[in-house]
């Protein structure tokens, strides 16, 4: 409706009819996207970015096969699902910038646990790590059923989804470590 006054005020004002043409109406897939879906995105980027960096430290802090294997698996996962999460972003028209710089989420590794995760090794570090990703996982699956159920881009809820699905899986799969 907006475009049809615009339009019709173009014509009156220039006084021909035929050469009057209203612009472009936005893009489909900017207008899919809410407020929801943009914080959704814009909180998963950074939590997703830190969780890789930490799963990139854990070969030269443990000799556990089991939390290697899990790291180097999620990390294969999750730098995918970074990727996707920035296309996503993209999309919206949104860029990609870290309003939650220097905050202390809940789920977020912070640049302060990366410090002490730096300096321990082995069981420890095991304990650290499965008690971290924990965290992120749990809280990750928590914001992706929020943007399910409140979001408005169907391929961004649709993801949520998956990641949801995906992350809840790598719960289950996180070793267990002996509490000596």
């Amino acid at each position: 409706m907006r475009w049809i006054v615009v339009g019709a005020v173009l014509v009156l004002v220039t006084g021909c009819s035929a050469a009057a043409v209203p612009p472009p109406a936005p893009s489909a897939a900017v207008s899919s996207y809410n407020a929801t879906d943009v914080a959704w995105l814009q909180l998963l980027i950074p939590m997703t970015e830190q969780a890789v960096r930490l799963f990139d430290t854990v070969p030269e802090r443990t000799g556990n096969p089991q939390v290697v294997e899990v790291a180097r698996v999620m990390r294969g996962d999750h730098q995918s699902q970074l990727e996707r999460l920035r296309e996503l972003l993209r999309r919206s028209g949104n860029a990609e910038t870290d309003i939650h710089d220097g905050h202390d989420l809940p789920g977020m590794v912070t640049p302060d646990d990366l410090v002490i995760l730096g300096k321990v090794k082995e069981r420890a570090f095991d304990r650290l790590f499965a008690v971290h990703v924990s965290e992120y996982l749990r809280q990750s699956v928590l914001v992706a059923d929020g943007e399910q159920n409140s979001g408005a881009d169907p391929d961004t809820k649709e993801f949520a989804a998956s990641m949801a699905r995906s992350r809840q899986d790598e719960l289950g799969k996180l070793p267990r470590s002996d509490p000596s």
